[in-house]
């Protein structure tokens, strides 16, 4: 059976290179980094090596990135490490309805334990409005957490303008940027921003490895304590050979950026206009074009289930979600898109495709020659989709 996978935003598949340079920090390698012997000092010597690689690809300094478990690590590190490091100068945090649930409950948290939480809505786009964060900065905020871009329809939000804000007023300002990290551009400086979160696994490295930017002179409180490692920010044996995966990861992102963004908006448009084409009653979620991620694809299919659609998009081989991989098991539908104004039969219907380097036109000619008949034989059991196919249309 063909296999066409669809689902980068879940996750990525490793660079064989990235794999190969991992194995010899498994086999060979295998030194502690702490530790003051050769075999140490090897292994400190690729990691300082790797935080550089990361460290390019954001426009940071080696020495303001701090090694993590992964994406949510560094999120809960940047947003729990603020507020305990600031709570004496405040304590309220403002946020948006559409981040991942690694800032959303992480914030929810605090607010559960003393602080004040103000959740911006978005547009139908997603696309956050700078005049509201303006409006709901308080004397006593000390961070504002916007991501990036949006795991689920791909929204890429207006940060530089956010950072600049929140500079101007002395606030924290904290990126989540795992989901735009490696496709498109970021430089930490021009954004303006003081904690920025990357994950390895979504840019072709190895799961259990992300790391937060902390720009020098910021201060955040560590969640972890132990034997110091990463300047006492996050003690614990560093993962060396996911961190050096990491590293040749964001090497090879940034030397290849510009062209899988090229060929992932090609085929994006394809797949987007294709479905518009063959399906009736479908919407487009998320905005066209430059304000969009190269790779994503976020469609509601009225008149069927996103679970049903999933289910016989995997028996032909195509993998897809119906939003974010961290909440797949949940029965309720997308809080980004209802965030976004979709009402809740239409959020059921979503399915997110995501791009990646490997996707070639042959595989969205397979999901537009197959993704039509199985939406016509789910709406055959739907009285719902017979009625509006059937309704008078309008004079």
């Amino acid at each position: 059976m063909r296999r066409v996978y669809l689902d980068h935003s879940a996750t990525t598949p490793v660079d064989p290179e990235v794999a190969d340079l991992m194995m010899t920090y498994y086999t060979e390698k295998y030194g502690n980094p702490s530790s003051v012997h050769s075999f140490g000092r090897e292994a400190k010597q690729a990691l300082e090596e790797a935080r550089r690689q990361v460290a390019e690809l954001i426009g940071a300094a080696p020495s303001e990135i701090t090694f993590t478990s992964g994406g949510t690590e560094a999120d809960n590190l940047a947003i729990l490490g603020t507020a305990e490091a600031l709570r004496q100068k405040g304590k309220h945090i403002i946020t948006s309805a559409v981040e991942h649930h690694a800032v959303l409950e992480t914030c929810e948290y605090l607010e559960k334990n003393g602080f004040a939480l103000t959740i911006i809505p978005v547009d139908d786009e997603g696309i956050i409005s700078v005049e509201a964060i303006k409006e709901a900065i308080r004397p006593d905020t000390i961070l504002i957490t916007i991501m990036h871009a949006n795991n689920e329809v791909g929204s890429i939000q207006p940060i530089a303008e956010i950072g600049k804000l929140a500079k101007e007023h002395g606030i924290t300002f904290h990126v989540d940027a795992v989901q735009s990290c490696g496709k498109i551009p970021i430089n930490v400086q021009k954004m303006n921003v003081d904690l920025l979160t990357v994950s390895s696994h979504k840019i072709y490295g190895p799961k259990g490895v992300g790391a937060l930017y902390i720009r020098k002179g910021v201060r955040v409180v560590p969640l972890v304590h132990g034997g110091g490692q990463e300047k006492k920010r996050r003690s614990g044996t560093e993962n060396t050979p996911g961190i050096i995966g990491f590293g040749k990861a964001c090497e090879l992102a940034s030397q290849r950026m510009a062209q899988d963004a090229q060929q992932q908006i090609k085929l994006r448009d394809k797949l987007m206009n294709g479905i518009l084409q063959k399906i009736d009653f479908v919407k487009i979620n998320g905005p066209r074009g430059e304000k969009r991620l190269p790779n994503n694809v976020n469609v509601s299919i009225q008149f069927v289930e996103g679970e049903s659609l999933l289910l016989s998009l995997d028996m032909l081989g195509i993998a897809a979600s119906s939003g974010s991989a961290c909440t797949s098991g949940s029965l309720d539908p997308s809080h980004v898109l209802l965030a976004m104004g979709l009402v809740h039969e239409i959020a059921h219907g979503s399915l997110r495709f995501t791009l990646g380097r490997q996707n070639t036109e042959d595989d969205i000619d397979y999901v537009l020659e197959q993704l039509p008949r199985i939406v016509e034989r789910l709406r055959m059991m739907s009285p719902l989709y017979d009625k509006a196919i059937h309704a008078p249309k309008a004079q």
